[in-house]
């Protein structure tokens, strides 16, 4: 386990490794910084913080469900997931378990998560953290837990273009593994965008006379663009599933195009062969030829030109994409 340990009021900020007197503790805010802590770790905080024994379970158990308790008048006990792609395919959550009291942090985590490179950039964007309640510092934590949702969603929306672009000009089974992997990717993505937004939401009504909630009041609008964006992208899923299939389509009708030009072309080639029974073309004497070669051989390319002719009428065959011209192009 590692413990950092910070004291701050406006004049000053202290990192130590363990608590101090109480002389410092009173003129204070006090956030403790723990790290993977292990059960007995987990008992000997509990005793000397004095932490609530249900949160403690909760923080044994590693529960990965959001949820905030008030503990009593002015202890509250949150869970809040960090979420990061290790690879496209796995969305690792990693909790957060907050524990915010009179003047008084505890975050317990992973030390996947640098929470107190977070808390220093933090502190010195916004100083003015430093001269209010501690309550400051625990919303401006979750609002950069919410920022860091966003570049989720950046490789989200690129990943959609990417895919998009891949199911219009170069449709296989691998686009269609990619789309039912970004599918549940967005679906897992909303379900813990709404945890974290009823937690937010929870803040913003029950402490609404807190004068430091304004923090969370602009979390909150993001958190929602964050769902509709989201929705957005299940959307833009939805319609490469169909434009898939109409890239398919397409690319089946070019080769059914392709084997009806063929065999328009090849087969009356073939009976007027065997009409004039040339199967038994000699092929040790070729200076004897058959009597009809000549009108076999005029027949033969009018009906090949006749069905090009006739396909290209159709637009099967030599038809190439015209410019699409704007009003302004024509003027």
């Amino acid at each position: 386990m590692q413990k950092t340990v910070f004291y701050y009021n406006k004049n000053e900020i202290i990192e130590e490794k363990t608590e101090s007197d109480d002389r410092i503790k009173d003129s204070h805010n006090l956030w403790i910084d723990v790290l993977d802590p292990t059960d007995e770790d987990i008992t000997n905080l509990a005793t000397t913080l004095s932490l609530n024994k249900k949160a403690i379970d909760k923080i044994r158990q590693k529960s990965k469900k959001p949820v905030v308790k008030e503990i009593d008048h002015n202890d509250k006990f949150i869970i809040l997931l960090h979420l990061k792609f290790n690879n496209f395919e796995t969305l690792e959550t990693i909790p957060l378990y907050f524990h915010v009291g009179d003047k008084r942090l505890i975050t317990i985590h992973s030390q996947k998560v640098d929470l107190i490179t977070k808390v220093k950039k933090i502190l010195t964007d916004r100083e003015t953290i430093l001269e209010t309640s501690i309550d400051a510092l625990y919303y401006s934590i979750i609002s950069s837990i919410i920022e860091d949702y966003e570049q989720l969603l950046t490789a989200i929306e690129l990943k959609v273009f990417d895919v998009e672009r891949d199911a219009q000009y170069r449709p296989s089974g691998r686009v269609l593994t990619y789309l039912d992997t970004l599918s549940r990717q967005v679906i897992i993505l909303r379900r813990h965008f709404w945890d974290a937004r009823n937690i937010i939401n929870y803040h913003i009504n029950m402490e609404k006379d807190k004068d430091d909630i304004k923090y969370l009041q602009i979390v909150y609008d993001n958190i929602n663009q964050l769902i509709e964006m989201i929705q957005s992208y299940q959307d833009t899923i939805n319609s490469t599933r169909e434009l898939f299939s109409a890239s398919i389509s397409l690319q089946m009708n070019e080769t059914m195009r392709v084997l009806t030009v063929f065999s328009a072309i090849v087969l009356p080639l073939s009976l007027i062969l065997s009409v004039l029974s040339l199967d038994g073309f000699n092929l040790d004497n070729l200076l004897d030829l058959p009597r009809y070669l000549g009108f076999l051989l005029i027949v033969m390319l009018t009906i090949t030109i006749l069905s090009l002719i006739a396909f290209w009428k159709k637009g099967w065959i030599f038809s190439y994409d015209k410019e699409i011209l704007t009003p302004r192009d024509k003027g």
